[in-house]
C-alpha cells in the first residue's frame, strides 16, 4: 500500500501541481483509510475537520430529507469528497458511503487550506473540480425532471459503461431500489424498464449483470428522453 503522496499513483490533478516539498508536507498531514462496501466515509450532520479524497473505489453521495434519503450522485475515484461542506459550512450537509472497496485519504483541514493559499495552480485545479461537480449536479437535476424513466435509466447505464467501468459489460454496484432513488422512480419501474430494454435487444440483463448490445439505440433513448 503506497501511503506516500510523492509516489502515489492515485494522485489528483491538483496534487500533481505541488512541489516535492509540498507533497511531503501533504504526506505528513493526512491519513489513508480503507473501506468495505457499505461503510460510511462521511456522515451527514457531523462536524468536519478533514478533506476527504477518494483515491480508489466507488462511492455514493446521499442526503437525508424530510421523508426519505436521496442519492444525489455516484462518485468514481480519484475525486475529492465534500469540498463545499468541508471548506464552507464545517458541518457535513450530506453523507458519502462506499459502494465498493475503497481507499480514502483524510487531509487535515488547516494543512489543505495552507496548500490552497500557497499554491495558485493547486487552488485552480480544486476550483475546476468544484465547477465540474456543480455543472454535473445541474445537468442531473434537469434530466430527472425533464426526461422520462427510459431516458433516465439509459443515462445511468451509459454512465456506468462510459464513465465508471469503461466497458459495455459490467455488474451494477447498486441495487435496483438505489437506481430508482437516483432517478426518482420505483424499483418496480427500474426492473420493468430494464426488462423492456432486454426484450428489445438493447441490453442483456441477468441479475445485476448488464451487457450493452445496441449502444446506438441506448444513446438515442438517452438523447430523446
Amino acid at each position: 500500500m503506497d501511503d506516500n503522496c510523492t509516489t502515489c499513483r492515485f494522485m489528483s490533478k491538483a496534487a500533481e501541481t505541488l512541489s516535492t516539498e509540498n507533497l511531503g508536507y501533504l504526506s505528513c498531514n493526512k491519513a489513508m483509510v480503507r473501506f468495505k462496501r457499505g461503510d460510511s466515509i462521511i456522515k451527514q450532520g457531523m462536524f468536519s475537520t478533514n478533506i476527504a479524497y477518494l483515491r480508489s473505489g466507488l462511492a455514493k453521495i446521499h442526503l437525508s430529507g424530510p421523508s426519505q434519503e436521496q442519492i444525489v450522485r455516484l462518485v468514481k475515484a480519484p475525486s475529492y469528497l465534500g469540498l463545499p461542506t468541508s471548506i464552507g459550512d464545517k458541518i457535513n450537509q450530506y453523507s458519502v458511503t462506499a459502494i465498493s472497496e475503497a481507499e480514502v485519504c483524510y487531509i487535515d483541514m488547516s494543512s489543505f487550506r495552507y496548500l490552497l493559499k500557497e499554491n495558485e495552480l493547486f487552488s485552480y485545479q480544486i476550483i475546476l473540480e468544484l465547477c465540474s461537480n456543480e455543472l454535473e449536479a445541474i445537468r442531473r437535476c434537469a434530466n430527472r425532471t425533464q426526461k422520462q424513466i427510459r431516458g433516465n435509466i439509459a443515462d445511468v447505464i451509459l454512465e456506468f459503461a462510459d464513465k465508471i467501468y469503461k466497458t459495455d459489460t459490467f455488474t451494477l454496484p447498486i441495487s435496483q431500489a438505489e437506481i430508482g432513488n437516483l432517478v426518482d422512480t420505483s424499483r418496480e419501474s427500474i426492473n420493468r424498464t430494464l426488462s423492456e430494454f432486454h426484450k428489445d435487444g438493447i441490453i442483456r440483463f441477468t441479475g445485476k449483470k448488464i451487457e450493452i448490445l445496441n449502444k446506438k439505440s441506448l444513446m438515442l433513448i438517452s438523447q430523446t428522453g
